[in-house]
């Protein structure tokens, strides 16, 4: 019986975020610098943008130009289509990977290549414990879990947040001290 416990506990271990943070606007320069982090991996979807929007915001503006401003970068990782992606970042120049596959590692590794990242100065933010918590625990890369930017979600996404409310009780129950900063 132990070994089940062990099993099922290193499988909500993958779950687990490293800090959960109401916005990705919430997320100061100052408290990714004193975490020793100089690069952002964004979701796009109820991360940056809503999921049903083309554009983003001066929210969004602001944050980028501050988080800029301290050496810090920003790169979206999306399971989006290159297309979608480009239309949602045109006006901020932010540079991204297409087709992430998450929860699979796949577009956090490329990122990490292609950007000459180093792991223990990154972080994965989004809006998903399914994906985007997932892929970056399983890339050993610290995760941000914020709250989705509006209260609906496309069906596919849907689907992965009637999974999530059944992991999110076991996660509570497993980490007490898990709450929102």
């Amino acid at each position: 019986m132990k070994t089940i416990k062990t099993k099922e506990e290193h499988m909500l271990s993958k779950f687990r975020p490293t800090w959960m943070i109401e916005s990705i606007y919430n997320v100061s320069p100052q408290f990714l610098l004193e975490n020793n982090i100089n690069c952002v991996l964004t979701d796009l979807d109820n991360t940056l943008v809503p999921w049903n929007s083309k554009k983003g915001s001066e929210e969004l503006r602001s944050w980028l130009h501050e988080v800029k401003k301290y050496g810090i970068k920003v790169i979206v990782v999306s399971n989006n289509s290159h297309k979608r992606i480009q239309k949602a970042v045109q006006d901020y120049e932010l540079p991204f990977v297409p087709r992430a596959m998450k929860p699979l590692t796949i577009g956090i590794r490329h990122a990490l290549k292609s950007f000459n990242l180093n792991k223990k100065n990154t972080v994965m933010i989004g809006d998903q414990l399914l994906t985007d918590v997932v892929a970056a625990n399983s890339c050993h890369v610290r995760s941000i879990l914020v709250k989705p930017l509006v209260d609906n979600d496309a069906w596919n996404t849907t689907l992965n947040r009637c999974l999530e409310k059944i992991i999110w009780n076991k996660l509570i129950k497993k980490y007490p001290n898990l709450h929102w900063e």
